[in-house]
């Protein structure tokens, strides 16, 4: 019997959480709307235009000046990650069951402090888990920086006007957008964490992947990667490409259209019967067994009713806000 391993993302397969959507919302004012709003900026860059060097996930690192500004701190991240934690309904148990089977990896966008903490609600190796590395405590923020920040967010949130979050940025605010972030906030101290915070999301999803599979020397073709996000289609598109199985849970139509097997359900037991199936027969036992077994939950006809259907209860489980982001 070949060798297997599974790998996921953190937040949607496991946790209903978005950690940084949180922190904006709880710690910023009007930071939900804030947070929404960059988020959806974030797809423009990534998606639409799809501008060199930008990595899908890249809100992690956008919104770090102004949670800098409104004098957040490590211990901030640290103490707010531990007592928020929602599990999917099943989530720990699913993963010991599939720990007891092989080898298991998180590759999540989300920051280290909240990574860290799952993993230790879910007594899962930190060691095996990938996260955004960040500090605050490592930028000093002069008093003149924190004000032109203040005014800064400000002016986004009047500039985006009655902007909600199912509609699309109009150009003009994508370019004003473009002269916050690479332009006026590029050029103060504070714009050094535009540069040093790399999220885990996009390409950096693939590279951690490839990692792992150097690490167990277990080839893509015989790894079970599940996401739920755009942050994820790089690593799916990787797993689909060599072999192995790519599974959108509960996903957005990014991830969906860079799957190949859908996945719709209210709790994670389902990814624990993928994973035995997979490390009993791979890809194909799991698309010839498992898969007509619970055309309830799985499917590989992902079209636009699926997606639809998907993100129905991605909203469910996570609430409308979290649930509607890329």
């Amino acid at each position: 019997m070949a060798r297997v391993q599974f790998v996921t993302d953190l937040e949607g397969p496991l946790t209903l959480n978005d950690n940084a959507f949180e922190i904006a919302a709880h710690f910023l004012p009007d930071g939900a709307r804030f947070f929404a709003l960059i988020s959806k900026y974030d797809d423009v860059l990534a998606d639409i235009l799809k501008r060199p060097g930008y990595r899908a996930g890249g809100t992690l690192t956008l919104i770090v000046p102004f949670l800098l500004a409104f004098g957040l701190c490590d211990r901030d991240l640290t103490e707010f990650s531990r007592k928020r934690i929602k599990p999917v309904p099943s989530a720990p148990e699913a993963l010991q069951r599939i720990l007891s089977q092989m080898p298991a990896f998180i590759i999540s966008t989300s920051y280290e402090p909240y990574v860290r903490a799952v993993c230790e609600m879910f007594r899962f190796p930190c060691e095996n888990a990938y996260g955004t590395k960040i500090s605050l405590d490592a930028h000093e923020l002069p008093q003149r920086e924190r004000q032109e920040l203040h005014a800064l967010y400000s002016q986004i949130l009047k500039k985006s006007g009655v902007w909600d979050q199912k509609s699309e940025l109009s150009g003009e605010l994508v370019a004003y957008l473009d002269e916050v972030f690479w332009e006026k906030i590029a050029q103060m101290g504070v714009g050094r964490v535009l540069r040093e915070i790399q999220p885990v999301g996009g390409p950096e999803k693939a590279r951690a992947l490839r990692d792992v599979a150097q690490r167990t020397q277990i080839s893509l073709a015989q790894t079970i990667y599940v996401g739920d996000s755009i942050t994820d289609v790089e690593a799916l598109e990787s797993v689909r490409r060599e072999g192995g199985l790519a599974v959108a849970f509960n996903g957005n139509s990014y991830a969906l259209r860079a799957a190949e097997l859908g996945c719709i359900s209210s709790d994670a037991l389902i990814l624990a019967e993928i994973a035995e199936a997979f490390a009993q027969g791979g890809r194909e036992r799991v698309l010839t067994l498992t898969l007509p077994r619970r055309p309830d939950l799985l499917t590989t006809q992902i079209d636009d009713a699926f997606i639809a259907k998907s993100g129905q209860m991605r909203r469910r489980l996570r609430g409308e806000a979290i649930g509607s982001l890329g």
